[in-house]
C-alpha cells in the first residue's frame, strides 16, 4: 500500500472519527423532566436589544427548547445544557423572575401580569403579550411541574433555584456554586405557603404589609380599599353596630386574600400596612410583594367590652358634648375613640390600626394588699396603705374596693384616663391612700380601732364620690386587716384578755343562774303532783275556813245577842245582890262597932271568928296540922293567927301530918 493510500485511509479515519464526533456531539437524549437548553455558537445575526434570547436564528441562546426524547443538534454550531424542569414542592411556592421582556415602569417594583402568561411555560407568549422583566405578580403554586426556559425565567423555592441567571451581579455560593433563595434576599422560610391557624391557646389573624402600590393619602397610615365612603354613606340611616359590621367586614375577596396581587392593585390597593388582615387559611403570597404578620384576635370574653381607639377612618367628629372634658367620643368609622363598645366574641380586627383597650364590665376587686387578685394583675402594684395616728403609731392596712364600670360608659373611662391600669395605679392608688392617711392622721389609735366601721363607711363614700367624676360606680370598700404598732398591741392584748375573763366570769354567772332555774325547774315538775295535790286542798281548806268563817259569823251575832242578854241579866242581878251585901255590911260594921264598944276588941273578934266558922268561911282543919307535945287548942290558936296575920281564910281541907314523921329545925 503506497503513501497515498495510507494518507487517505488515514484522512477518511480522521473525517469518520470526526463525523462520529460531531454526530455524538449533536445527538442529545433528554429526560422526561428535562429541557434541553440551546446555544447558537455561530451566527451572522446579533440579538436585538437586551434580550438574552434569540427568537430568529440569532447567536445566543435559542427561544427554543429540546423536549423529552432524543434529539438532534448539529455540534459545533449548537451546544445544548439540560435543565430539570421547574418543580415546586408541597408546602412551598415558586417565585417567578422574568430576564426577558420589557423594562418595568419607573417606580414599578413588579411586572404586570395577564392572563396569557399562564405558568411561564411560553416564552414567545410572554414576549408577545408585553411582558414585563423582574418579579412576576403571581406564585407558582405547590406541585408545579412544568418545562420553564431557564434563561428567561429563573423560579425560586425553598429548596432550589431553577433557571440559568445572566446578571453578573447575583452572588454565588462558593461552596456549593450554585444559587440559593438568600442570593436574592429571600430565607426559605419565606418560599413556603403562609397559613394562618389557632395557636396553642388563642387564635391569630394576619396583618398585611404591602410593598407595592400608589402611595397613601395623606394623613392615612393603612390602606382600605376604597377608603371609607361606604361608611359615610351607612352614617345617614345605619346604626353603629352596622358600621362596625362593615368595617371589620373584609374586602378581601376583591383580590383573592392578596394572592391575585395585580386584582389588588386593579381595586385601587395602595402600598403599605392594610386594613383587612387575613384569617384563617393557607395562602400564596408573593413573598417581594406581600409581607404578613401574625397577632392574636381580638377575643372579648363575657363580662368585658372592648373599646376601641380608632387611627384610621373618617376625621374626628365628636360626639361627647360640651360637658365632657376629656377627649373626643366618635361614632365607629372616624378616627378617635369608638362610642359604641365591642361585646363578647372574637373579632379580626387588625391592632396596628385599632387599638382595643379591655374594660371588665363585671365587678373588679382590687387589693391593696402583699397578695394580688387571681382573677387579673391590675392589683399588682398596689401594696398595703401605711398611715399615722395622731400620737404617731404607724399602722398598715390591707384593703379591699370593689369598682364596676358600666359597657356604655367604658368609652368616656377610657378617654378619661387611658387605661384600666391607669385608672388604678394612677387614679385610686392615690385617691384611696391619700383618704386613709389623712383619716388616721386626725385621729388617735384607739379611736381608729374603736370606729373602725366608720371609718370603712366614710372611706366608701369618699371613694365614691371621686370615682363618680371618671364615670366609675364605687361597689365597696373593705378594711381587710390592720396591723397595729406592737407597743398599742401589748396594751390591747392585755385590754382583751381583761374583757375576756370578764366576758367568762359573766357566762359563768349565766350558766349558773341558769343551773339554778334548771334545778328549779326539775323540782317543780318533781312536785307537779303534790303541787296540785296541796292546791285543791287548799281549795277545800279555804273552802271550809270560808265556811266556818260563816258559821262564827252567825255564832258570833247569836252570842253576841244572848251575850248581851245575860250580861243585862248579870248585871240586874250583881246590881241588886251589891245592893244586899252593901247594906248586909254596912249592918254588920254597924253591929262590929257596936260589940265592940261594949265588950272590947279580943271578944269581938272572937265572936266574930265564930261567926265565920259557923258560916263555914274558915278551915277549922289547918292544910298541915302537926301534932306536938303541945296540947291541940295550941294549934288551933297557931292555925287562926296564920290566918289573921295572911288577913283571908282558907276552905281547904287540911293535911294531916304525924309528928314523928316531920323534921322539926330550930
Amino acid at each position: 500500500m503506497g503513501v497515498a493510500q495510507v494518507s487517505y485511509l488515514v484522512g477518511a479515519g480522521v473525517l469518520a472519527l470526526l463525523l462520529l464526533i460531531v454526530l455524538a456531539k449533536s445527538i442529545h437524549r433528554i429526560q422526561p423532566t428535562q429541557v434541553g437548553l440551546v446555544n447558537k455558537l455561530f451566527s451572522f445575526r446579533k440579538l436585538p436589544g437586551d434580550n438574552p434570547i434569540a427568537f430568529n436564528g440569532e447567536a445566543g441562546y435559542q427561544a427554543d427548547m429540546l423536549m423529552p426524547g432524543t434529539r438532534f443538534k448539529l455540534w459545533p454550531i449548537y451546544s445544548v445544557s439540560k435543565f430539570p424542569w421547574v418543580q415546586v414542592p408541597a408546602g412551598e411556592i415558586g417565585v417567578v423572575i422574568a430576564q426577558v421582556g420589557r423594562p418595568l415602569p419607573i417606580g414599578a417594583k413588579s411586572a404586570r401580569y395577564r392572563p396569557e402568561f399562564g405558568n411561564y411555560g411560553d416564552v414567545r407568549s410572554f414576549l408577545g403579550h408585553d411582558g414585563e422583566k423582574g418579579v412576576q405578580r403571581p406564585v407558582l403554586p405547590p406541585g408545579t411541574l412544568a418545562p420553564i426556559h431557564p434563561v428567561a425565567f429563573i423560579v425560586l423555592t425553598a429548596r432550589e433555584v431553577f433557571g440559568l441567571p445572566v446578571a453578573p451581579e447575583l452572588a454565588w455560593e462558593e461552596h456549593e456554586n450554585k444559587l440559593t433563595a438568600a442570593s436574592f434576599g429571600l430565607n426559605p422560610k419565606q418560599l413556603s405557603v403562609v397559613i394562618i391557624a389557632p395557636g396553642q391557646d388563642r387564635d391569630m389573624v394576619g396583618l398585611v404589609t404591602v410593598l407595592e402600590g400608589e402611595p397613601l393619602p395623606s394623613g392615612d397610615i393603612a390602606s382600605r380599599l376604597g377608603g371609607f365612603d361606604d361608611v359615610l354613606a351607612l352614617e345617614a340611616e345605619g346604626t353603629d353596630a352596622e358600621i362596625i359590621d362593615l368595617l371589620l367586614g373584609s374586602k378581601n375577596d376583591l383580590h383573592n386574600n392578596y394572592q391575585d396581587f395585580q386584582a389588588f392593585l386593579d381595586h385601587g390597593g395602595r402600598i403599605g400596612l392594610q386594613h383587612d388582615p387575613l384569617l384563617y387559611g393557607a395562602y400564596l403570597l408573593n413573598p417581594f410583594l406581600v409581607r404578613v404578620e401574625m397577632v392574636p384576635m381580638l377575643v372579648v370574653n363575657q363580662g368585658q367590652v372592648a373599646v376601641i381607639k380608632g387611627f384610621v377612618g373618617l376625621p374626628t367628629l365628636d360626639t361627647s358634648g360640651a360637658e365632657f372634658k376629656f377627649g373626643s367620643i366618635v361614632r365607629p368609622g372616624h378616627r378617635g375613640i369608638w362610642q359604641e363598645p365591642l361585646r363578647t366574641g372574637k373579632y379580626p380586627i387588625n391592632p396596628r390600626v385599632y387599638a382595643a383597650e379591655i374594660v371588665p364590665t363585671s365587678i373588679l376587686t382590687l387589693n391593696w394588699a402583699s397578695a394580688s387578685s387571681q382573677a387579673h394583675n391590675l392589683d399588682a402594684r398596689l401594696e398595703s396603705i401605711v398611715g399615722k395616728s395622731r400620737e404617731g403609731f404607724v399602722f398598715t392596712i390591707d384593703l379591699q374596693v370593689q369598682i364596676h364600670i358600666s359597657d356604655t360608659r367604658a368609652p368616656k373611662v377610657i378617654s378619661s384616663v387611658g387605661t384600666i391600669l391607669n385608672l388604678v395605679n394612677e387614679v385610686l392608688q392615690s385617691a384611696v391612700g391619700n383618704h386613709f392617711r389623712n383619716t388616721l392622721q386626725d385621729l388617735e389609735a384607739i379611736r381608729f380601732i374603736e370606729t373602725r366601721q366608720e371609718v370603712q363607711e366614710s372611706a366608701f363614700a369618699a371613694v365614691s364620690r371621686y370615682l363618680a367624676g371618671y364615670e366609675v360606680e364605687t361597689r365597696g370598700v373593705y378594711i381587710q386587716d390592720v396591723i397595729f404598732p406592737p407597743e398599742l398591741v401589748e396594751v390591747l392584748t392585755h385590754r382583751e384578755i381583761a374583757n375576756q375573763q370578764r366576758a367568762t366570769y359573766e357566762e359563768q354567772q349565766r350558766a349558773e343562774t341558769v343551773r339554778i332555774e334548771t334545778e328549779k325547774a326539775r323540782g317543780t315538775a318533781n312536785m307537779q303532783a303534790d303541787l296540785a295535790a296541796s292546791q285543791v286542798s287548799v281549795e277545800i281548806n279555804a273552802n271550809q275556813a270560808d265556811a266556818r268563817e260563816a258559821q262564827a259569823r252567825g255564832d258570833a251575832a247569836y252570842v253576841r245577842v244572848t251575850g248581851q242578854a245575860e250580861a243585862d241579866k248579870i248585871a240586874a242581878i250583881g246590881l241588886a245582890e251589891g245592893k244586899a251585901v252593901e247594906a248586909l255590911g254596912l249592918a254588920r260594921a254597924a253591929g262590929f262597932e257596936a260589940q265592940r264598944e261594949a265588950i272590947g276588941e279580943l271578944p269581938t273578934a272572937l265572936v266574930a271568928v265564930a261567926g265565920a266558922i259557923a258560916e263555914g268561911r274558915i278551915k277549922v282543919v289547918p292544910d298541915v296540922l302537926v301534932a306536938g307535945g303541945g296540947s291541940s287548942l295550941d294549934g288551933l290558936a297557931a292555925t287562926l293567927m296564920k290566918l289573921l296575920g295572911d288577913g283571908g281564910l282558907g276552905l281547904s281541907k287540911p293535911t294531916v301530918v304525924e309528928a314523928e314523921e316531920v323534921e322539926v329545925r330550930e
